[in-house]
């Protein structure tokens, strides 16, 4: 099963069945959803120039305001700059404190919208920021028909329409590794597999090496080694049969994850004070070769380039994709991956956060790419020569990534929170899948799933 078809049926499920059950996205309910709405954000029969101004059209005296959290309130400063210098608009990047997502359902819940704001592109999550009422549809994009064609409908597209647009490489969980700490150790080649992967953590810590190194204290990375774990399982379509019920995440294949974990972390393999350590903890601990590797997504190494040039990136960091079977990575595209645009009741500012959109990836890639030193989703506008090459890697596993949870569930639990309390020693394993499950079911009934 290859994986992007995938990701439009759960967007399907997940919309369609929201739209059963919360009044909120019925136009008939709430006036903010124009029903002859085109999908360009403009009305049924407008012309296109209404819909989707020229990138560099004057917008003097306009401010927009771009929602970003912790690991993403850097991405847009370049472009937003040099938006202002060409259209005399104002931009203001405003950092909602971790734990983001929460933050912003919970301002967007009271009627506090931005222009625009980083949001993760997956049915679930435009699900629970009640996208068809909240956002801005982007099907007419100008720049749709420049990407990638096997990046153009991975992510952002909810019960058919366009809410997301993504502007950099779709994250991927998977393995960081200090290159020279593999090679002080005598390693030559990368792990085949998840158990290979842990009996290199064995080998490393009987040398004195910290095999892991895990961010407990900021929670957020926990559930990443419970995910890879699951790899082969999601192929195999764990997460529809979650989605209908005929599996839960109590369950002996998700449950014999979290037990693993534990029983990696019991056994010493990470880093001694796991229950504490931060993001950028485990950042400083990877680059300075304090750990050996690192199981994360794509936000961790904009950490890494934040604080070392490439040459040292090549010469300290690479990158492998996990899975029980092989080397299989695992797509999640995160809040940092994708923007979307918020139905805020002023025309003006709503076209202007889609002139910005089509800015920033029209006239404005090349030079953002450039900026953020990393891969280009689009075929005319080549990635820089300077991307390190472990940051190539995770994009070019992507071909044959399988969806996360996050990706293909049609809610998304609190997984990590769970993880985090079972490392600190508040949950056992049962503990952390009985009340995932019980949160994801409250979530798939409120969101109107069938079963649940």
């Amino acid at each position: 099963m290859k994986k992007w078809q995938t990701l439009a049926v759960v967007a399907a499920l997940a919309a369609g069945a929201a739209a059963c059950s919360d009044p909120s996205v019925d136009p008939s309910v709430d006036p903010s959803v124009d029903s002859a709405a085109d999908p360009a954000g403009g009305t049924a029969g407008g012309p296109a120039a209404a819909a989707w101004p020229e990138p560099t059209a004057r917008l003097d005296g306009v401010t927009l305001t771009i929602w970003a959290a912790q690991n993403s309130n850097a991405v847009p400063k370049q472009v937003v700059d040099a938006f202002g210098k060409a259209t005399g608009a104002k931009v203001d990047i405003v950092t909602i404190p971790d734990p983001y997502e929460q933050g912003v359902q919970t301002k967007v819940a009271t009627g506090d919208k931005p222009d625009l704001a980083f949001w993760q592109p997956t049915a679930s999550m435009l699900t629970a920021v009640n996208a068809r009422a909240n956002l801005q549809p982007l099907d007419q994009a100008p720049w749709l028909s420049k990407l990638a064609p096997q990046l153009k409908d991975i992510t952002g597209i909810l019960d058919g329409t366009r809410y997301a647009a993504l502007i950099t490489s779709p994250a991927v969980e998977g393995v960081y590794y200090n290159k020279e700490v593999f090679a002080a150790n005598g390693i030559t080649e990368t792990p085949k597999n998840f158990d290979e992967m842990i009996e290199l953590g064995r080998t490393l810590k009987a040398k004195g090496v910290t095999p892991f190194y895990e961010m407990a204290g900021d929670r957020w990375a926990t559930q990443w080694w419970v995910q890879v774990q699951l790899a082969d399982a999601a192929e195999d379509g764990l997460w529809d049969k979650i989605n209908k019920g005929e599996e839960t995440f109590s369950s002996p294949v998700v449950l014999d994850a979290i037990k693993k974990y534990k029983s990696l972390i019991d056994e010493g393999l990470f880093n001694k004070d796991i229950k504490t350590a931060t993001f950028e903890d485990q950042g400083r601990a990877l680059l300075d070769g304090k750990a050996a590797m690192v199981v994360q997504v794509n936000s961790f190494f904009g950490q890494l380039q934040a604080t070392a040039d490439t040459a040292t990136l090549d010469k300290r960091i690479g990158f492998f994709p996990i899975s029980p079977s092989g080397n299989v990575g695992t797509f999640i595209p995160d809040q940092s991956n994708a923007l979307v645009a918020f139905r805020t009741g002023d025309a003006k500012r709503e076209a202007a956060a889609r002139q910005l959109l089509s800015y920033w990836m029209g006239p404005g890639y090349k030079d953002f790419v450039a900026d953020r030193n990393t891969v280009s989703l689009e075929t005319d506008v080549p990635s820089p020569a300077s991307v390190p090459k472990a940051l190539r890697q995770v994009h070019d596993s992507l071909g044959e990534a399988v969806g996360s949870m996050q990706a293909l569930a049609v809610a998304n639990p609190d997984l990590y929170i769970n993880l985090a309390d079972m490392i600190t020693g508040t949950m056992t394993p049962e503990q952390v899948a009985s009340a995932t499950q019980e949160q994801f079911a409250q979530l798939a009934k409120a969101a109107g799933a069938a079963g649940f």
